[in-house]
């Protein structure tokens, strides 16, 4: 390969190496933004009044309320309580309980996470008994989606203890009308329950690092190039008198 082919190979390969770096610290800058507008957001919600079961009804898409903080009233249907498997928390592994609760005033139900607790790896298809309340009760937590949803090999499970809840196939399998959209119970748990949910942080100085890391392979490409290909075959030609390509 003559030098001048060389030459024009090098400048394109780190022309391309030196875009597509710096593209991507650009890339980790914009994906900070979105996450620090995103936590202005939830806290500009969870600062708003609580909304009630009858404003939950009549709000608009649930999108644009999760993360508020939400207090309704109605009664617990514990015959359809079931209990997320491999669900952590504070470091241990353990189930979540979940209880549909029919708002008052309505046939709408709502799923609410009541809380964590801790697996019986002795017996994995024993469950803790949970007191639930069969008079009208209060519920205060944060809305949410419905359950996340893990990995699961083969059909999926039913019973009390499931990898995942399907909406459409619990609401046929328990003939409840749903709202697409779960609570996350807050404050202090009688029946002994862990409420202590994971927030959502922005953490925009691992994107900063990131984006601080891919700026610099940017500018050693560059440097490497101009050294490589300008200043040092200058230097070589000043001293030599042959063409520097």
């Amino acid at each position: 390969m003559n030098p001048r082919s060389r030459f024009w190979i090098t400048t394109v390969a780190a022309a391309l190496c030196a875009g597509l770096t710096a593209s991507l610290g650009v890339w980790q800058m914009s994906r900070a933004a979105e996450k620090r507008s995103l936590e202005d957001r939830i806290t500009q919600r969870e600062a708003l009044a609580p909304l009630s079961g009858e404003e939950l009804l009549k709000s608009g898409p649930l999108e644009d309320h999760w993360h508020r903080v939400v207090r309704v009233r109605g009664h617990w249907q514990a015959q359809a309580s079931v209990y997320l498997d491999n669900r952590p928390m504070g470091g241990r592994s353990g189930l979540i309980l979940v209880t549909p609760l029919r708002l008052v005033g309505s046939e709408r139900t709502l799923l609410v996470q009541r809380g964590w607790v801790p697996r019986n790896f002795m017996d994995r298809s024993q469950v803790p008994e949970v007191p639930t309340p069969l008079d009208e009760v209060e519920v205060s937590g944060r809305l949410a989606p419905p359950p996340s949803r893990l990995f699961e090999l083969g059909e999926p499970q039913v019973g009390v203890i499931r990898q995942n809840l399907y909406l459409d196939t619990y609401a046929n399998e328990t003939g409840l009308n749903l709202i697409p959209a779960s609570v996350l119970q807050s404050g202090t748990s009688p029946e002994g329950l862990l409420r202590d949910w994971p927030r959502f942080e922005a953490a925009v100085h691992k994107h900063h690092g990131y984006a601080f890391q891919w700026f610099a392979m940017s500018a050693v490409v560059t440097g490497l190039y101009v050294w490589f290909q300008w200043i040092l075959p200058r230097r070589r030609q000043s001293t030599h008198g042959t063409d520097p390509r």
